[in-house]
């Protein structure tokens, strides 16, 4: 049997049952904050494309990392840009609550290798291939 999961407390079906104001309630206080001084103009336009995308259509591409996962949005399928490429994001309810950039990473892992041809004196020693 697998164990449903809870977002403080709360099982999906009724976090989105909540309003607005009582799902704030249950937010960290730096979201809490961020939601009461209100959504930018992307960030209110990008929840409005959300809320009109249907399940067959093309997912809404956003650049707006900042915004929080809201429980009206599961199901949903995200673009997102992490700065060279839209990433999709499947929102689920293990998602509600975090930022959308969470699940995007920006940077890639430097991977240290051999050095490059002219990088050092040493260098002119490594065999071409």
């Amino acid at each position: 049997m697998a164990k449903d999961y809870l977002y403080r407390g709360r099982m999906a079906e009724d976090l989105q049952a909540l309003s607005m104001d009582e799902f704030i309630r249950l937010l960290p206080s730096r979201m809490r904050r961020s939601l009461r001084r209100g959504l930018s103009d992307t960030q209110r336009k990008t929840i409005e494309k959300i809320r009109l995308s249907k399940p067959g259509d093309k997912p809404v591409r956003t650049h707006s990392r900042d915004l929080i996962i809201l429980p009206e949005m599961m199901g949903k399928t995200v673009q997102l840009f992490n700065g060279r490429e839209f990433v999709d994001i499947k929102i689920d309810e293990k998602k509600v609550g975090h930022y959308l950039g969470e699940f995007a990473i920006t940077n890639q892992p430097v991977r240290h290798g051999r050095p490059g041809i002219g990088a050092s004196r040493s260098s002119m020693y490594i065999p071409l291939k």
